[in-house]
């Protein structure tokens, strides 16, 4: 198999494989979701014009993606050349990312699950999204999404694990996850599940936005290669709580300095203006993205 695989790939230029790989997964992550979903999700988009089934599949196809480019994300010494072709080392490269995103898409597949049953746990996020058509609750489930594909690209890029260091890791960022769901709830002055049960989509982008970013500090911690189960575990101990801190400052100030005349949680919660609730994200995700690249 990889000597045909091998043979393939020496008459295609690296770059338009992955491309081509890309697209594989992604029709395959469709496919995926099209068996396991008990309604027809063409249909909810094209026809019925569900604008909360849209963004819930946009943000699990960015998920995906994310999957894709930690499991492709290797030093340039792991991806052979050999003249004008690849040789074997290529070639199960190949295979190796295309395994590791046919495990995100499993993974990401039973987020939904997990999302339901321990973070938006008051209400069924599969009837909000799809009979009430709520787009706080598909806005809030896009984050979700996009932070557990942020956590799988962490935990399977760079070298020094395997399948089981990416387990682990990945496990760690679902408990962080978990853990920042209730932060946010103690440190908002409003009730996330009730306000987005009654379709109040700008706490549900709020919400989502603020997933994200906790999403990116938990890639930071696990990005890159494995050097250690201590100096790997310290280093996410260390980054989750520098999260945890760092969103929470950054909501304040917003508050403060970036919309002084401005009462966000109020904003958010009481008139449902999704323009403060865009901001609010844009402002954690952006200081997360910071933290990504300052540290």
């Amino acid at each position: 198999m990889i000597e045909a695989i091998i043979d393939t790939l020496e008459i295609i230029p690296r770059g338009l494989v992955f491309v081509g790989l890309g697209l594989i997964v992604l029709v395959i992550a469709k496919l995926a979701r099209d068996i396991i979903t008990p309604y027809r999700i063409d249909d909810e988009v094209a026809n019925k014009k569900n604008l909360a089934v849209a963004v819930r599949l946009s943000g699990y196809f960015i998920g995906v993606i994310l999957v894709f480019l930690g499991a492709l994300y290797q030093p340039l010494a792991s991806i052979a050349v050999d003249g004008l072709g690849f040789d074997r080392e290529y070639a199960e490269d190949v295979l190796r990312v295309f395994l590791y995103s046919l495990a995100g898409i499993a993974a990401l597949n039973l987020v939904r699950i997990f999302m339901n049953r321990l973070i938006l746990y008051r209400f069924d996020i599969e009837k909000e999204v799809v009979e009430g058509q709520n787009v706080g609750s598909g806005a809030a489930e896009f984050g979700m999404y996009v932070a557990t594909g942020l956590l799988i690209a962490g935990a399977v890029s760079g070298e020094g694990g395997g399948p089981d260091t990416a387990a682990a890791f990945f496990g760690m960022g679902l408990v962080l996850l978990v853990l920042f769901a209730l932060f946010y709830q103690l440190t908002t002055s409003f009730d996330i599940h009730s306000e987005i049960e009654s379709n109040n989509t700008a706490v549900g982008i709020a919400f989502g936005g603020n997933l994200i970013a906790i999403g990116l500090v938990a890639f930071k911690a696990v990005f890159g290669d494995f050097a250690g189960w201590v100096e790997g575990v310290a280093a996410f101990l260390t980054f989750g709580v520098i999260g945890f801190a760092l969103l929470y400052v950054m909501r304040v100030l917003l508050d403060k300095l970036l919309l002084p005349t401005v009462s966000t949680s109020n904003a958010i919660a009481a008139e449902r203006n999704m323009g403060v609730a865009f901001i609010e994200s844009a402002v954690v995700i952006g200081s997360a993205m910071i933290l990504f690249l300052a540290i």
